[in-house]
């Protein structure tokens, strides 16, 4: 994140040191292309090269870290020296951490008592009930750059999403996902009960 933060500094400074450049080499053309007879050293830049360089240096350093949370994802995949460096960055102070694995990635967690000392609480993430899906599907939430017909989904489509489901907010994702490729490639305006079914049929999700 800190690399992330100071990305604008370094392309400013590059601009404007690239720009030095163009201004230099201009007016030494400038100068060398006179009659010898009225030929002199051309005046130094300013600012210089190294007053610029030393400016954007000093601003670049005077950027401190913002990352204030880490969140790591399949945190169970793991092996103790990354675990390490994880607790050691923690123990560092001023950021915040949230480890996101599988059912039971606390009790391998609990085999390093320098590690699990750390965990103030462990919460798991239940499947959404079937009002609550049914809720977010009425207000036509869908993920992150999937497009659905602005109609949303009708009732027997919403019943049928939460059937193949069952709750599953992961398996939502993929299935609204796959179901806008559908839509696409058939040239369908309409999420139908069979519209579910044939996205369904399309992804690695078991029985229904």
């Amino acid at each position: 994140m800190e690399e992330i933060a100071k990305r604008p500094i370094r392309d400013q400074a590059r601009e404007v040191l690239d720009a030095l450049r163009a201004q230099d080499d201009a007016a030494r053309t400038g100068y060398f292309d006179r009659p010898s007879s009225q030929w002199k050293y051309p005046p130094p830049l300013s600012p210089t090269f190294l007053d610029t360089l030393t400016l954007y240096n000093d601003r670049e350093r005077a950027i401190t870290d913002p990352t204030t949370l880490i969140l790591i994802d399949e945190a169970d995949r793991l092996r103790i020296n990354s675990l390490e460096q994880v607790r050691d960055r923690f123990d560092a102070g001023g950021v915040g951490l949230i480890l996101i694995g599988m059912p039971g990635i606390e009790k391998r967690l609990a085999r390093y008592p320098q590690f699990y000392s750390r965990i103030g609480f462990v919460h798991e993430f239940r499947v959404l009930s079937a009002t609550a899906l049914r809720e977010l599907l009425e207000k036509r939430w869908v993920p992150a750059g999937v497009l659905l017909p602005d109609a949303g989904l009708g009732a027997e489509a919403i019943a049928a999403v939460i059937r193949v489901t069952g709750g599953n907010f992961r398996l939502l994702n993929r299935l609204l996902t796959q179901i806008e490729r559908i839509l696409e490639i058939n040239d369908l305006g309409e999420v139908t009960p069979a519209v579910v079914h044939a996205a369904r049929e399309s992804l690695v999700i078991g029985q229904a």
